[in-house]
């Protein structure tokens, strides 16, 4: 049974990793990031006005929580979410777990060439939406983001293409 978890902050290349590596190895991809949009929809909020809800009401972490830990526990499954690393190391779930990384202007430079926007309101946007998620992790859970230490592989993925990074994991499944 493979069980990957794949995180990292927004435009650091989880999701494109996660579906190539889906593609290598016909494991199961789930997004968690997909789930917590259909939650903000449920709530009738915009993305960035559910995440400082969350800030108030755990309630809404804990569903995703249960969510993607439930995911896990059925095994063969590439996990990406913030946190689907540490559900898994919290709950002893044997999984190769991947932490990418990327400078914050490389970051801002992708979303913008997925999204379109202004690389400076872009980058706004994601500094204010990781105050948000830092704040509520480690409010609920203790959790400091920049905690990389659980992680067995951290990539930067600013100087990789992603299916140098997917190289990289799948290197690490087959062992």
């Amino acid at each position: 049974m493979t069980v990957v978890t794949i995180s990292g902050l927004p435009g650091s290349g989880t999701t494109t990793v996660a579906k190539i590596l889906e593609e290598k190895t016909s494991i199961t991809y789930v997004y968690s990031g997909d789930i917590f949009r259909k939650m903000a929809k449920k709530y009738g909020m915009p993305l960035e006005e559910f995440g400082r809800h969350c800030e108030k009401h755990k309630e809404a972490d804990e569903e995703l929580d249960r969510y993607q830990l439930e995911i896990l526990e059925k095994g063969d499954v590439i996990l990406e979410g913030r946190l689907a690393g540490w559900i898994a190391y919290r709950n002893n779930i044997s999984s190769l777990k991947v932490a990418l990384e990327a400078d914050l202007e490389t970051r801002a430079k992708r979303i913008v060439k997925r999204e379109n926007g202004d690389i400076k309101k872009r980058k706004q946007e994601i500094e204010s939406r990781e105050k948000s998620e830092a704040t509520r992790y480690k409010k609920y859970y203790d959790i400091d983001v920049c905690d990389t230490s659980i992680y067995d592989l951290v990539i930067d993925s600013s100087d990789k293409t992603p299916e140098e990074i997917v190289g990289i994991i799948f290197k690490e499944i087959k062992e």
